[in-house]
């Protein structure tokens, strides 16, 4: 028996980890919620005005009906990004885009 008595067989460990570990992710999540509330909001703004000017103009119906109903997704988007429902709350905000494209395309 000539090995060390003194050597530790596991990880160093420093005294603000779990400090460290539990506030990123919080942060993260956070930073997560408002990104997607703030980009349903702008796109849902950016819809409607979108909707009100091809309404007002010569376009057919469907056109202003598809910026409106695209707006509609992505205020849904917003409302469930600040709830913290942010991986739902993408794909109805790339949903409502392509709504919203598919209409400008129709124009």
């Amino acid at each position: 028996m000539s090995g060390r008595t003194d050597s530790d067989t596991g990880p160093p460990i420093a005294e603000d980890t779990d400090q460290q570990i539990g506030e990123e992710p919080i942060g993260e999540a956070r930073r997560a919620r408002w990104i997607a509330a703030a980009t349903g909001v702008l796109l849902a703004l950016a819809g409607l005005a979108a909707a009100l000017v091809r309404f007002t103009g010569t376009a057919p119906v469907r056109v202003p009906a598809s910026f409106a109903l695209g707006a509609a997704v992505c205020a849904l988007a917003a409302v469930l990004g600040a709830k913290g429902r942010t991986r739902r709350a993408l794909w109805l905000l790339i949903v409502g885009t392509m709504v919203m494209a598919f209409g400008d395309q129709s124009d």
